[in-house]
């Protein structure tokens, strides 16, 4: 068991914010990128000198200010001899710094966009690539809609947080350096010291309270995840729903995440005020105390009506980022959050990982083995118990029993989505924990029980089998699995879309594409579990037909509750309670008048049809 977590709250939060910063930064220097190392580079020059030159415009505009008054008196003695004197190159230079600042800043941004652009494509990426490598076991006790928008918001953070801490914080802060200095250059430490003043207190207010309000924001992330996964886990069971008549309480299901989500939200909002209250009161007084001292020095002759401006112009400078500063930092804040729920994504274990040095599967005859496999999902309950059993080169051994015996188990064991308790799996000798998962993978084909299909066509979903088949090849797949006319009868053909998890299909013409699926996929294994579950009588037999023939010279595993879809498999494994109570031929079975032959017995009378085992 893991320590107790003892660091305080705010320090956690800052720590958790480094680290995710840390975890951020190589995507903005990648290895082995020369460009985007150079925009980079390029982009802080731009900003530096855009910095540069905000800062110089202040005290152009000072020297055309003095220029046209009197001095230290600020007295204009005419009107012609003021037109006589306006400072035209300084003006001029006044609004080439404009233009240079702001022409600085806008070429740093389009320098940098490449290189944000990259960042969030490679992160986004990256995720999406570690969520496929983790196990089903995750995968099974995630919602999707959730983890879905951990990455939607965590990539938004991303953005923001390029786009503005980058060149809005750190370029503020240095630029509020720099006018601390000139004003102590120029007049005294007091100017300096009172504008130095008035940003710390405004920025220690922000943090103090932003840490504050992290927990109502939070809070929102939180239920604002619970409603939509509710809603989308709705909305995909929406046959379910309607079969049960239940819409009202599926609203009051979403309506109950909403309320949390109300709640947080007008916390949040009521917290915002405050702080917006407090920054614009430190302003305030900062403004105030400094422009009395700027004005007292215009009376006292100490300085001019242009320092007066300067002094003025500055401060108006530093507000207006410093008023953006404080929304900068709540979204900064945010973004961190969501960006830490995005990487912790990332540094989620795999559980199912390649064995170091592992090597593709050498698939010769195909041999299947269970050696004394024991397994289960809970240590605190097995599903299988020392089973054994192996499934020949070129032969089919079908696995029967009731509902929860643990045969889809074994399907999942085989494929490595989970690693065996004990015991070894072996595909021609070689421990399939020693082989990496894509050749093991590529090596089996499967129809499972509950098909699942793309939101896309049923070329689509057929050649998902193999992506780079022809067309013939796929219509041959199709004919194959018996429903090549089927979907040559549609208007669209083979480009008809099949729906969200293809609602838009039968459960048997959903059957019927995975087994075409599988079939396009030429694999040496096949897996069928419970294939034709979902089929007449009258189609079951013609894809049973089918399945026979693909599987000829293939090393077949069927799971199967109808117990006439598999009499004549080589050999039956009978599992009862994660066991292998019997085995032998279908004859044998009936011959040992036991849990098969009851089983048979039942399903016999429950007509051609049958019914799945309890």
């Amino acid at each position: 068991m893991k320590p107790a977590e003892t660091t305080p709250p705010s320090k956690r939060s800052a720590k958790q914010a480094f680290r995710t910063i840390r975890t951020l930064l190589p995507y903005l220097w990648p290895k082995n990128q020369t460009e985007l190392r150079v925009r980079v580079v390029a982009a802080v020059i731009f900003l530096i000198a855009s910095k540069i030159c905000n800062v110089y415009i202040p005290i152009l505009y000072k020297h055309a200010v003095d220029s046209l008054g009197g001095g230290a008196t600020g007295q204009i003695t005419s009107a012609a001899t003021a037109a006589a004197g306006v400072p035209v190159a300084i003006i001029l230079a006044y609004g080439l710094a404009r233009i240079m600042a702001l022409g600085f800043g806008e070429l740093r941004d389009a320098i940098f966009a490449k290189v944000s652009a990259r960042a969030i494509r490679q992160v986004a990426l990256a995720t999406f690539e570690h969520l496929h490598k983790l196990s089903l076991r995750f995968h099974l006790d995630r919602r999707t809609g959730g983890m879905i928008r951990s990455i939607e918001r965590g990539t938004a953070g991303i953005e923001f947080l390029l786009s503005f801490m980058l060149f809005n914080i750190l370029p503020t802060l240095i630029e509020i350096l720099m006018v601390c200095g000139i004003l102590w250059y120029l007049f005294n430490g007091w100017f300096a010291l009172v504008t130095f003043i008035t940003i710390a207190g405004y920025i220690a207010f922000t943090l103090i309270i932003t840490e504050w309000r992290t927990k109502y924001r939070r809070e929102m992330n939180t239920s604002n995840s619970e409603a939509n996964s509710k809603s989308i886990d709705s909305l995909l069971n929406y046959e379910t729903v309607k079969y049960f008549g239940n819409e009202s309480h599926e609203a009051k299901r979403y309506e109950v995440a909403l309320a949390t989500y109300e709640k947080a939200s007008i916390d949040s909002k009521v917290t915002l005020s405050l702080l917006n209250l407090g920054q614009a009161a430190i302003i305030a007084v900062g403004l105030a105390v400094i422009m009395v001292m700027a004005g007292q020095g215009v009376v006292d002759r100490t300085m001019t009506v242009g320092d007066f401006v300067l002094v003025n112009t500055y401060l108006i400078q530093l507000y207006i980022p410093l008023n953006f500063l404080g929304f900068v930092y709540r979204e900064m804040r945010q973004s961190l959050i969501d960006m830490e729920d995005m990487f912790h994504l990332l540094k989620i274990d795999t559980e199912i990982e390649d064995a170091p040095g592992a090597q593709a599967l050498r698939l010769t005859s195909g041999e299947v083995r269970f050696n004394h496999v024991s397994f289960g999902y809970d240590k605190r309950r097995e599903i299988l118990k020392d089973v054994s059993f192996t499934v020949p080169a070129g032969k089919t051994v079908a696995i029967v029993g009731s509902s929860g015996a643990g045969k889809s188990t074994i399907s999942r064991l085989l494929f490595r989505f989970y690693d065996v308790g004990s015991g070894t799996i072996t595909i021609d000798g070689q421990d399939i924990r020693q082989v990496t998962q894509k050749s093991l993978r590529a090596a089996i084909g499967i129809v499972p029980q509950d098909t699942v299909l793309f939101n896309d066509t049923i070329l689509y979903n057929i050649a998902y089998g193999r992506p780079d088949a022809t067309h013939e090849e796929i219509e041959k797949a199709a004919y194959m699995a018996r429903i090549h006319d089927q979907v040559a009868s549609l208007p669209d053909a083979y480009k008809t879309t099949v729906g969200e998890r293809g609602l838009k299909l039968s459960g048997g013409e959903k059957q019927r594409v995975a087994i075409a699926r599988t079939i396009l996929k030429r694999p040496g294994i096949l897996l069928f579990d419970e294939a034709t579950s979902a089929l007449d009588s009258k189609t079951e037999q013609e894809i049973q037909a089918s399945l026979r023939e693909v599987s000829k010279g293939h090393t077949t595993l069927v799971i199967a509750h109808r117990l006439s879809t598999v009499v004549d498999a080589d050999e039956i494994l009978v599992l009862d309670q994660g066991e292998i109570v019997e085995r032998g031929s279908h004859a044998d079975l009936l011959r040992m008048n036991g849990k098969y032959a009851a089983m048979w017995a039942r399903q016999q009378q429950a007509g051609p049809d049958g019914q799945k085992a309890d």
